[in-house]
């Protein structure tokens, strides 16, 4: 244990962006961090996200900016489309004002990991199942899954970065689950070829009350597809299969030969990705020894568009703190919550907003989308609006004085 002189051995439990973004800079800065992963290998799927102007800055320096590939284009196009197949100009995500880098979560969670020096040691059906702590180490009780074997372990830090229903967030802040319901729903994945009448670079999105369905184009790669819809019984939906549950959201009119095709994409799709939507509300993402990151601590959702960024920032900027505070972890948790929370605020904030761009809940809402849209053409107006979405200057700052 090496505490005592700044540098230590840290628990990192997830191997997604934050969990991978974390312990790559707890090792740039001298700790130790050990990787363990409830799953039996890395999982290499994953849907779109818009890499913004936060997320792109960590990356960089946490120096895998360049491994992460662009696959967005100023020719990809998108459409607005109703069941019928009627189109109108729509909003394309790659030229939504900021200019996102529009990528796959595997391409980021493979950059990460491969930076990742070769002897960080990495578990793979791993939980932890008890955590207690003293002034001295946290003692983690560690199951392998796949053998049966338990350790108990001491270490420095624990960080759970395991997601939103996080483990470590109930072993070590208790059984309150901190999750709070956009009472919303979300299908994801990506396809494995185009929608019939759409080519590659294309997209679309079918928004009604309630629910919409979006294709996300890139320049060299198939197509991700979402579903997302509101729903009062979320525990309603798991009761079938996903795709039972999704065209139910989308009844009782005739789907459409459109609407219908997509179904069938996702239906048939590998690998997807079905969820309610909730963000994490706490009072504080610390407690002794035990720090939340990422989903874990504060999943702003997706439709925020920022969870893959805050994640990226919420481990590099951790790792700087402990840096900049050699011997005080106490410290150095205090000054990381501190800088992280205006800006994860005002993401959660804006995820309430954007979720009417996404899925409008109603008639009035969907009134509103339009003149959205309408706003976000308009020069002035969108460059404003694109300062939002790209990270306003209070998160610019927040994370450029974590820059060493």
């Amino acid at each position: 244990m090496k505490d005592a002189v700044g540098h230590g051995r840290a628990l990192v439990v997830g191997l997604g962006i934050a969990g991978i973004a974390t312990a790559l800079r707890l090792r740039q800065v001298g700790w130790e961090p050990v990787l363990v992963e409830r799953a039996a290998a890395r999982r290499s799927s994953g849907y779109f996200i818009m890499l913004f102007g936060t997320g792109i800055a960590s990356a960089r320096r946490l120096g895998v900016l360049e491994a992460i590939p662009d696959r967005s284009s100023p020719q990809l196009a998108a459409f607005e489309v109703n069941r019928a197949g009627r189109r109108s100009p729509g909003m394309s995500p790659a030229n939504l004002p900021g200019k996102p880098r529009l990528v796959l979560r595997g391409d980021i969670e493979q950059a990460l990991f491969s930076a990742l020096p070769g002897d960080v040691e990495i578990r793979y059906s791993t939980v932890p199942t008890h955590i207690t702590q003293d002034d001295s180490a946290a003692e983690v009780t560690l199951h392998d899954t796949a053998s049966g074997a338990t350790v108990t372990e001491r270490f420095d830090l624990v960080v759970g970065a395991d997601g939103m229903r996080s483990t470590v967030r109930r072993l070590a802040f208790g059984p309150e689950d901190h999750l709070h319901p956009l009472n919303y729903m979300i299908g994801a994945t990506v396809l494995d070829k185009p929608i019939e009448g759409f080519r590659q670079d294309q997209g679309l999105v079918l928004a009604e009350s309630g629910r919409s369905a979006w294709i996300f184009p890139f320049s060299d790669h198939t197509p991700g597809l979402l579903f997302s819809y509101r729903t009062d019984d979320i525990d309603a939906e798991f009761t079938r299969p996903p795709i039972e549950s999704i065209r139910a959201a989308f009844g009782p009119q005739p789907s459409g030969v459109l609407l219908e095709n997509l179904f069938t994409a996702f239906e048939q799709a590998p690998d997807h990705l079905f969820d309610s939507v909730h963000q994490v509300k706490m009072p504080r993402w610390h407690r002794g020894r035990v720090v939340l990151v990422g989903d874990a601590a504060w999943c702003v959702t997706l439709y925020a568009g920022m969870g893959a960024s805050s994640g990226m920032a919420g481990g590099e900027l951790l790792g700087t703190m402990l840096q900049r505070h050699p011997g005080d972890l106490p410290g150095a948790l205090r000054s990381w919550e501190a800088r992280m929370r205006p800006f994860i605020q005002t993401e959660q904030d804006s995820a309430l907003i954007m979720r009417r761009l996404f899925t409008p809940h109603d008639r009035k809402e969907r009134i509103m989308r339009s003149a959205m849209l309408r706003l976000m053409h308009a020069p002035v107006i969108g460059r404003t609006m694109g300062r939002m979405m790209n990270g306003a200057d209070m998160k610019n700052k927040t994370f450029d004085v974590a820059a060493v």
